[in-house]
């Protein structure tokens, strides 16, 4: 829901601060050509990751792949009050910044009643906003990241992809 909205768009600044520091190029060798975060909201469950495309001559997914889980883990165990203050400004700035008309309203409207069934109003979407703290993100990773079996999808030449159970292992019990 929001609180997992909010962690898309901190995830998707967190990603880019660590992974590509593009230049006027847009590319770097071994680091990913491109690369989003996604989160798809259901009634009762939803879709949340990373995609990127790699070159396959260098060691761009590998890179890719460690340092998105290295992210995740640092989510777990040592994300600050203020980087968390900083998201949720960024998250309430650009939900209302999309709401710019009539269109993206209804846009909002529709997807909220597929989620919720309903229309949540601000202050109950900033309150929801609000109530995420380093704390929470913790349990969340906690929750619903770590000891689970990730998904891992290649597509293309997957040389470079680490090996499942490495990927597995990465996510697996989380030092506090």
């Amino acid at each position: 829901g929001i609180n997992a909205e909010y962690g898309k768009q901190w995830y998707q600044r967190r990603v880019r601060e660590a992974v590509v520091s593009t230049q006027s190029t847009g590319y770097e060798q071994g680091k990913p050509q491109s690369y989003m975060s996604f989160n798809t909201c259901y009634k009762d469950t939803g879709l949340w990751g990373a995609y990127g495309v790699c070159e396959r001559q260098d060691d761009a997914v590998r890179v890719f792949c460690d340092t998105i889980q290295g992210e995740w883990r640092r989510l777990f165990r040592a994300v600050s009050p203020g980087e968390v203050q900083r998201a949720k400004n960024m998250l309430k700035t650009m939900m209302l910044s999309q709401c710019d008309g009539t269109t993206a309203v209804c846009e909002d409207i529709g997807r909220q009643m597929l989620t919720y069934g309903r229309r949540i109003p601000l202050a109950e979407i900033d309150a929801r906003i609000e109530a995420v703290t380093p704390a929470v993100l913790k349990r969340v990773m906690g929750e619903y990241v770590y000891d689970r079996d990730p998904v891992v999808i290649g597509l293309g030449s997957t040389e470079g992809l680490p090996e499942y159970g490495l990927m597995k292992n990465m996510m697996s019990s989380p030092l506090d």
